[in-house]
Order: C-alpha cells, then structure tokens, then sequence
C-alpha cells in the first residue's frame, strides 16, 4: 500500500520522508490521562504520532478525546479539528469553540479547561 493512500487505516512509522493519511481513518492508540486532569465524565485519549524530530522538540500526529471535561498545561501547538466539538476555555484569556474545519493556536503553558460536547479529533504541530 503507499503511503499516499488516502484509504489508509494505520499511520506509517514516524520517520523523515513524505506521506499522506486520512486523519479521520487512522488508527489510534491509547493514551495514558492523568486521573487528576479529569474534572467530569469519563474522558478517553486515544492518538498517534505521525512524526517526530530527531531531537524531541517537534511533534506531529493525530489525537482524539471522548466527551467530557478535562485540564491541561498546553505546549506551543497548532491543531485543525477534523470532527466532534469542545469549548476550550484558556485562563485568563480567550474562550475557543472548536469543531470540524477549525484552526487553534495555543501558546505554551496556556493552562485549559476542554469541555468536549463531541468526540473531538485534530491533527496537531506541537513545537516543544
């Protein structure tokens, strides 16, 4: 199969050449929530690294969370919503609502509280 396949379901390997998924069809795995992040429901993250520098500092992949409400510290990141809604409030700044099509830029440390209505999915650009 190439890696240029729109009708994937799995992600390459991350590496330093060229390819194309389908975001919405990508498997993703699980990934570890921080029991003290969750302020209601039952939140479950599930993602997938497409890419990643040599040195750590740069991150590209696909993360998906189930509705419910949750915190973090955000990195210096740059997402686009590929399906599902939440409300992003940032302390002391901006609320942000997100759904399929929407581009959001979070600086790091921002501190968030993500209400998320709808299974969210977003391809991210984290710089660390």
């Amino acid at each position: 199969m190439s890696t240029s396949d729109h009708s994937a379901t799995h992600a390459p390997a991350p590496g330093s050449f060229s390819f194309s998924v389908s975001v919405a069809d990508v498997e993703l795995e699980a990934d570890d929530l921080d029991p003290e992040q969750i302020v209601s429901g039952d939140p479950v993250v599930t993602g997938k690294v497409l890419w990643e520098s040599a040195d750590g500092k740069q991150v590209r992949g696909i993360w998906q969370i189930t509705p419910g409400v949750v915190t973090d510290v955000e990195a210096n990141e740059l997402f686009v919503v590929v399906s599902g809604r939440a409300t992003v409030e940032v302390e002391g700044g901006e609320t942000l609502e997100v759904g399929p099509g929407s581009a959001c830029v979070l600086r790091e440390g921002d501190r968030t509280t993500w209400t998320v209505h709808e299974t969210l999915r977003k391809a991210y650009h984290i710089s660390y």
